[in-house]
């Protein structure tokens, strides 16, 4: 890769990254803009994939709202991610968890790592 295109790259990254992996049950605080308003809204969910490296890495949260499925993909180093939170750590054995876009209520349920 070109050097300057490095550089760049490394000054984009966030020093206070968060750490969570996939399967974890994560809060995450994004700044949202309405007009000349800036506001914080939480989406709690579960991480279904974390992808990317670098400073383009992203990551998918997947909740249930009033019945249907919702996925949100935020940018791991943006700056409308003000933090996230980890509530739970869920025991997976993959890198991916597409499969739960198909299953409901305790089918897609993770088993959780006590600590």
């Amino acid at each position: 890769m070109n050097e300057i295109i490095k550089k760049i790259e490394d000054a984009q990254l966030r020093e206070d990254a968060p750490q969570f992996r996939v399967g974890d049950t994560v809060r995450v605080h994004a700044k949202i803009k309405e007009g000349t308003r800036e506001r914080i809204q939480i989406f709690e969910g579960v991480v279904i994939k974390k992808q990317g490296g670098s400073n383009r890495a992203t990551f998918t949260v997947r909740k249930f709202s009033n019945g249907v499925g919702v996925e949100k993909t935020w940018p791991l180093h943006s700056p409308t991610v003000d933090k996230v939170d980890v509530v739970r750590s869920g025991k997976v054995r993959r890198a991916k968890l597409t499969y739960l876009r198909q299953r409901t209520g305790k089918a897609a349920k993770l088993k959780e790592i006590v600590k």
